[in-house]
């Protein structure tokens, strides 16, 4: 619980920083009138492929705990998917949502030794996508993208380098656990040394347990190296249906004149540059990179309404359906157990 405060407070924080540096001498009313004069036909389809992004990583759920044969509803797994997100959405780098699914599955009486492999598999492939589409771009540098993406290269490079270094710990922590081993008592040790850790031995015998719950993964993944690549496909989908929101919200405001590919892609690159950012859902940098990014494609006059339904709809509409679906989960998973 007093994680959970911590967590709403340092969002409403941010929340409130990103609203002010976002919207200050904004022409508001000349904003919420492109807003309100906008298609509501993409409205509801942008709506629906939060929908379809969210409910995408149930699929996949369903799927890997059938391979250890596990049958759960597939109502459950969406409870597990809603939880996972609305969590995800207000703690830092994403790191609160994991934790909270497995806490969520283990009420249906899934094992921890389990729920921590399929989740593994989940994050990976969440992570593989990215870095898929973030090296394809920045190395076959298409040119009706590349351009746009001038000023924020670096950006992009550092969110690459950040994510393939999320996804080696994570191979690392399933096929080499005594290098990881190795590799954290090094730290350890030297921070130690400059006096920045006091108790090495509590940090190490927290590491130890993180380590344990992955020790049946490298199994999985020489076991069912198919259901890995059916879980990848599922997710490129899955996160496609959430960049296909920004040229949804771009049609909605009567603009033409850019590809959907471009468009799409471009939202990618800013999710690649912002998923490992220490900032709920990326909150104030993605905002910030959408205006660096979306200015030649929505222009001067409607940028700020172009951003506020793409973030408000990819976001913050994703936050109050996840956490109105985690309230009754919370209820329908302790009636359960």
């Amino acid at each position: 619980m007093k994680k959970i405060v911590f967590y709403s407070l340092f969002f409403i924080l941010v929340f409130s920083l990103t609203c002010y540096s976002v919207l200050s001498g904004v022409d508001l009313s000349r904003m919420f009138f492109y807003i309100r004069e906008a298609d509501d036909r993409y409205i509801i389809l942008s709506i629906l492929c939060v929908l379809i992004y969210i409910l995408g990583e149930s699929v996949v759920i369903k799927y890997l705990l059938g391979t250890r044969m596990i049958q759960v509803p597939f109502g459950h797994c969406c409870l597990y998917s809603f939880i996972g997100f609305f969590y995800s959405c207000i703690t830092p780098s994403a790191s609160g949502g994991q934790p909270m699914q497995v806490v969520a599955m283990r009420k249906d009486r899934i094992p921890v030794a389990v729920s921590t492999v399929i989740l593994a598999i989940v994050t990976i492939t969440y992570k593989l996508v990215l870095v898929v589409i973030g090296l394809a771009v920045m190395v076959i540098r298409p040119s009706g993208v590349i351009g746009y993406l001038d000023q924020v290269q670096w950006l992009i490079y550092l969110g690459l380098i950040l994510n393939v270094v999320c996804i080696l710990a994570f191979i690392a922590m399933i096929f080499d656990q005594n290098l990881v081993r190795k590799m954290m008592e090094f730290c350890m040790k030297l921070l130690t040394r400059i006096h920045l850790i006091r108790d090495p031995q509590k940090l190490y015998q927290r590491l130890e347990r993180v380590l344990e719950q992955y020790q049946g993964t490298a199994e999985y993944f020489s076991d069912h190296k198919e259901a890995v690549i059916h879980a990848f496909l599922i997710t490129f989908i899955q996160r496609l249906a959430l960049f296909s929101v920004t040229w949804l919200c771009y049609r909605s405001l009567h603009l033409e004149g850019t590809s959907a590919f471009t468009v799409i892609t471009l939202q990618a690159m800013v999710a690649v540059a912002v998923d490992m950012m220490p900032l709920p859902g990326g909150m104030g940098i993605s905002e910030t990179l959408f205006m660096v990014i979306f200015l030649p494609v929505f222009g001067n006059q409607q940028l700020h309404a172009g951003m506020i339904l793409s973030r408000g709809i990819s976001y913050y509409t994703q936050l109050l359906i996840s956490g109105f679906m985690t309230v009754a989960a919370s209820l329908i998973l302790k009636r359960k157990e």
